[in-house]
């Protein structure tokens, strides 16, 4: 059995599974299991006002997840995939645990990592977020974020973070553009 499927059935049980991206090596689960959102959280020790980024392998999938203005359609055509997460309105019908259900924003992003691509094009979506502890240095290889998280996650798809620094974040669900975090890109998008 490949990892790729390895990581799948992980994902079925409601696991947790780590992927490399183009930003930093980051851990995931199924979105739509609460479950397994609340054991994401409990494994980084994250704060659980602090919503999860969602990850998809296309613009089909953040279209479940994500109401795109044409400010977004273009900046997704200009940087996706790629290191730019976007604050969105959520679509309607999502689970109040995906997303910021107070703001009632999604952040969405198209990672630029093969192999995280190939596991997004195949599970669909994942709530995805860097393989460290709350607060710690982001792991930037599979056997970094072993050493972290250890047994915590089912599988682990071998690779290395392409960049080495985290996305950037603008929120587009208002009338003008805010950065959130600075990143790989820089938003003079306009």
């Amino acid at each position: 059995m490949s990892d790729l499927d390895r990581a799948l059935r992980a994902l079925q049980r409601g696991e947790v599974v780590g992927l490399p991206t183009d930003t930093v090596y980051g851990i995931g689960v199924d979105p739509w299991n609460q479950a397994a959102l609340d054991r994401l959280f409990e494994l980084k020790r994250r704060p659980p006002d602090m919503a999860i980024p969602i990850l998809a392998g296309d613009l089909d999938g953040v279209a479940r997840l994500a109401v795109m203005s044409d400010d977004a359609a273009e900046a997704a055509a200009r940087f996706w995939p790629g290191p730019l997460t976007m604050v969105l309105p959520r679509v309607a019908g999502l689970p109040e645990w995906v997303g910021d259900p107070e703001r009632n924003t999604i952040g969405v992003r198209i990672p630029d990592h093969p192999a995280a691509l190939a596991l997004l094009r195949t599970a669909g979506p994942l709530a995805v977020t860097s393989a460290n502890l709350s607060g710690g240095p982001p792991a930037l290889s599979d056997r970094e974020a072993a050493d972290v998280l250890g047994r915590g996650v089912a599988v682990y798809l071998a690779g290395d973070a392409a960049a080495g620094a985290a996305s950037t974040v603008v929120d587009l669900s208002g009338a003008e553009p805010v950065v959130l975090r600075p990143g790989p890109i820089r938003w003079e998008y306009e």
